[in-house]
C-alpha cells in the first residue's frame, strides 16, 4: 500500500499526495531545517520555523512566504476515513483510574479551571508516583475520590463541568 499524507497549507482545502507524488522532488538539505527543493524545472527554498510534531503542525516558510501547514499521514487518513476522532478530547466528561493504586494526592478541587496534560491526582501503583494528568481543558465539577483511597482501574475519580 502507498503511503498517504493529507496536507492543510493555511485554511485551503486538504491536498492529498503519495509517496509516488514526491518520487519527482529532487531535494537537497541545506542545514537542519532547511531545504532545496526541485519539482519540474522549479526551484523551492524552504525553511521550518516551527515544528509541533505531536500535533503535526508546521510553519513553513516557502520562497519567501510564510505557510502553516498541517500534515496527516497514512493511519491519520484512515482513521478519518472509519470515523473516529482521535483529537476529540472536548466531550470527555469523567477521569477514570488508568491502574490501581493509593490516592496520594488531590492536587485539584472542584469548581477549578485546569488545562489539557495539567496534573490533577497523584497516584501511587506498584511503588510508584505517577500523576494523573487532564484529558482536557475545563472546570473540575466533582472530585469523588479522596486522600487515602485505594481505586481499581477504570474507577471514577473527577467529573468535569459540561
Amino acid at each position: 500500500m502507498d503511503n498517504i499524507y493529507k496536507l492543510k497549507v493555511n485554511d485551503n482545502p486538504p491536498i492529498t499526495l503519495t509517496e509516488k507524488d514526491t518520487k519527482d522532488l529532487d531535494i537537497v538539505v541545506k542545514g537542519p531545517d532547511t531545504f532545496h527543493i526541485l519539482k519540474k524545472n522549479k526551484s523551492y527554498h524552504v525553511n521550518f520555523l516551527s515544528c509541533d510534531f505531536e500535533k503535526k503542525h508546521y510553519k513553513v516558510e516557502v520562497n519567501h512566504r510564510i505557510y502553516d501547514v498541517n500534515i496527516d499521514n497514512s493511519l491519520d487518513v484512515l482513521i478519518e476515513q472509519i470515523g473516529i476522532d482521535i483529537h476529540a478530547t472536548s466531550n470527555i466528561m469523567e477521569l477514570l483510574a488508568p491502574m490501581p493504586g493509593l490516592i496520594l494526592d488531590i492536587v485539584v478541587s472542584a469548581g477549578q479551571q485546569v488545562k489539557e496534560n495539567e496534573p490533577l491526582i497523584i497516584l501511587e501503583a506498584m511503588k510508584m508516583e505517577n500523576a494523573v494528568l487532564s484529558p482536557r481543558d475545563g472546570i473540575i465539577k466533582d472530585i469523588v475520590v479522596n486522600q487515602g483511597d485505594a481505586v481499581d482501574k477504570n474507577q471514577l475519580l473527577i467529573v468535569f463541568e459540561e
